[in-house]
C-alpha cells in the first residue's frame, strides 16, 4: 500500500524541509511515495535482531590474545642495578633539575597575592 506524502511547509522543522515542502506544494518536485507495509515489515525484521554470528565472516573475528607472564631473570650482580638506576635517575644530558626546599619556598612566595 503506497501512500503519497503531503508535507505542510508551516510544520517543517528546518529550512531545507520547508523549501522541499513548498516545492512539492507548487508541483516543482514530485512527492515521494511511501510504502508503509514494506517499511513496517522491514522494521519488524530489525526489531527481532540480527544474528551476528551469521553475518560475520571468519576474517572479521578478533583473535584472542595469548596470556604471557614476563619474568626477569635474577642475576645477583649489583652492577645491573647501578646501570638501571643511572638510566632512571637524573641525567646531565637531559633537562632534569634538582628541586630544593629553597626553590619550593620561592615558588610559593611568587604565587602569593601581593598586598
Amino acid at each position: 500500500m503506497a501512500d503519497e506524502v503531503k508535507p505542510n511547509p508551516s510544520e517543517a522543522t528546518t529550512h531545507d524541509a520547508q523549501l522541499l515542502a513548498e516545492s512539492i506544494d507548487s508541483g516543482e518536485v514530485k512527492a515521494p511515495k511511501v510504502n508503509f507495509d514494506a517499511d513496517y515489515a522491514a522494521a519488524q525484521q530489525l526489531s527481532e535482531g540480527v544474528d551476528v554470528e551469521a553475518v560475520n565472516t571468519p576474517e572479521d573475528k578478533t583473535p584472542q590474545p595469548e596470556a604471557t607472564k614476563p619474568e626477569a631473570q635474577p642475576t645477583g650482580n649489583p652492577e645491573d642495578y647501578l646501570e638501571l638506576a643511572k638510566e632512571v635517575g637524573a641525567s646531565k644530558n637531559e633537562a632534569v633539575t634538582q628541586v630544593s626546599d629553597d626553590l619550593v619556598q620561592k615558588a610559593i612566595d611568587m604565587g602569593q597575592a601581593k598586598k
